[in-house]
């Protein structure tokens, strides 16, 4: 169901007054997290796969410690599987939305992510209200 006019405009609104007032919460927020690696992915794999065969050890045994540890120690793995890469000291932070102002570049409209292009409708917008 799309927003009437008013409902856009007051999105807009909220958006600009967010962007203007809040830029260092903004930057937080939409800062790219790194992806996870291969290497982490494989060995939380690993290690997801030795917590599933010590709960097997934990129920083989009838022991319920051994069982909550094999728990944990999957748990673990499937976290470390999980959790972004750390960024390469001399790489580049992802780009943050700008806090106000128009640039004199212009994006093309073709390609680029969904948040390059909604920013690119947003400073027409802000282009076409001054």
């Amino acid at each position: 169901m799309p927003l009437s006019e008013q409902e856009q405009r007051l999105l807009e609104e909220m958006e600009r007054s967010l962007y203007q007032n809040d830029s260092d919460f903004v930057a937080r927020v939409t800062r790219r997290q790194g992806r996870p690696t291969y290497t982490s992915i494989a060995l939380g794999v690993l290690g997801a796969l030795a917590g599933v065969a010590v709960v097997i050890v934990g129920l083989v045994l009838r022991q319920p410690l051994i069982g909550i540890l094999g728990f944990v120690i999957m748990l673990a793995g499937v976290l470390f599987a999980l959790r972004p890469g750390m960024r390469a000291p001399g790489a580049k932070p992802g780009r943050a939305p700008r806090s106000g102002g128009s640039s004199g570049s212009k994006r093309s409209s073709s390609g680029g992510s969904f948040m390059d292009r909604m920013n690119e409708r947003w400073d027409k917008r802000n282009e076409q209200g001054q």
